[in-house]
């Protein structure tokens, strides 16, 4: 079916399997464990020498599906799925480096995760070094003959930055390492980072995929020989997608196409509308012709996507005086959501993140990050504007 169909039907139809009921909305499977016809059978199972499930920490129908789905979405041979994003990159590392490995990571990345790759990797012997994305001559020169991985965000949270994920690819194959893609902000509708050279994706399902804030979940998708250290990790230490999440993120799936379109529409002019306000300092939105890397955002993504940055004038003062005027938008570090919703990351996102850090990261304390939901853009624009004008 994956090379049959567009993206969009894919979205609704890739990985559905009907019980012995054939219902026509995805079954969703509430069990623990799963019951064997005899003693042979289920020593197959537990054996791998017959497919099939056996305990719903690491096999459940419902799961299954939302895995095959997201597979023929990103055009990977295999997906694991995890409880949330933060565990599957967890999964990832442990499924597929040991003590004395070293990692090479963009310094753009999520401040949780610079805190899982700075601070506990670290504790069982995995090393990480930081560079700047988006320069190749830092990734090339922070190798080492112990390199294992490459790790990036692109577009980057919360500045939307962006790498040559094709570059990127080639200098880490050349070093005898995967690079790592966490597809979060695009989703596979806007960029499939595998066509590009990647070797693994990885994604918060808690955003995007799900798309309404409703439950937690996360993925790694790669080649089947890649995955299967991931999926032992997984079946070893549970962290497991519950079946019920499993199936609220098929069902947002359904809807990924439209709504990314929607995000990037609304996206793209509220990113215009803050750049001649003359309250903003500087916005970051790939989408503009202003962001330092457009054309290459342009070249690897449809859209420039639902996330908008910018620095407000006046520091911190003035960026908290705009969050707490708002009525509409949430005050909410997450993002995905069909709800618009605004952070300052300095004191939330990244606040785990030492000051050094975010300043080399390019994270002020002006900066606040806009996830743009489905909402009129105009009932937006005048949520904004009344902090940016500092009126309650």
């Amino acid at each position: 079916m994956n090379n049959e169909f567009d993206l969009e039907t894919l979205a609704v139809r890739a990985g559905t399997v009907r019980s012995q009921f054939n219902e026509h909305s995805e079954a969703m499977f509430l069990t623990s464990s799963f019951v064997f016809e005899n003693a042979a059978q289920a020593a197959a199972r537990f054996g791998g020498q017959e497919p099939g499930n056996i305990y719903s920490r690491f096999t459940n129908p419902t799961v299954s599906m939302l895995q095959e789905r997201l597979a023929a979405l990103e055009g990977a041979e295999f997906c694991v799925a995890t409880s949330s994003g933060m565990s599957a990159i967890l999964a990832c590392v442990m499924g597929l480096l040991s003590a004395g490995d070293h990692i090479v990571a963009s310094r753009s990345i999520f401040g949780t995760t610079v805190q899982l790759f700075g601070n506990i990797f670290k504790r069982f012997g995995v090393e990480t070094t930081f560079v700047p994305l988006a320069d190749p001559d830092a990734w090339e020169k922070a190798v080492q003959p112990n390199t294992r991985l490459f790790f990036v965000e692109t577009p980057s949270n919360p500045l939307t930055e962006v790498c040559d994920i094709a570059v990127l690819a080639d200098i880490a194959h050349k070093s005898g390492a995967w690079l790592a893609v966490d597809n979060c902000f695009c989703t596979p509708m806007l960029q499939r980072p595998l066509d590009l050279g990647a070797d693994i994706v990885i994604h918060s399902a808690t955003k995007y995929l799900d798309g309404q804030g409703r439950v937690l979940g996360g993925a790694v998708l790669g080649s089947k020989q890649l995955m299967e250290g991931v999926y032992g990790f997984l079946r070893t230490a549970g962290p497991t997608l519950s079946a019920f999440n499993a199936w609220v993120i098929l069902k947002g799936l359904e809807t990924l196409k439209i709504r990314m379109d929607a995000h990037s529409r609304n996206a793209l002019e509220l990113a215009q509308w803050l750049e001649v306000q003359p309250w903003v300092e500087r916005v970051y939105y790939p989408g503009l012709p202003s962001h330092t890397q457009h054309a290459l955002a342009m070249k690897q993504q449809k859209t420039g996507g639902g996330i908008v940055a910018f620095d407000v004038k006046g520091g911190k003062d003035a960026a908290w005086r705009l969050v707490d005027a708002t009525r509409m938008v949430s005050i909410t570090a997450n993002l995905g959501d069909t709800k618009t919703t605004i952070t300052h990351p300095s004191t939330t996102t990244h606040s785990r993140v030492t000051a050094e850090a975010r300043a080399a990261a390019g994270i002020g304390d002006g900066l606040l990050r806009v996830a743009v939901g489905l909402e009129s853009v105009e009932d937006i624009k005048a949520d904004l504007v009344r902090g940016l004008q500092n009126k309650a």
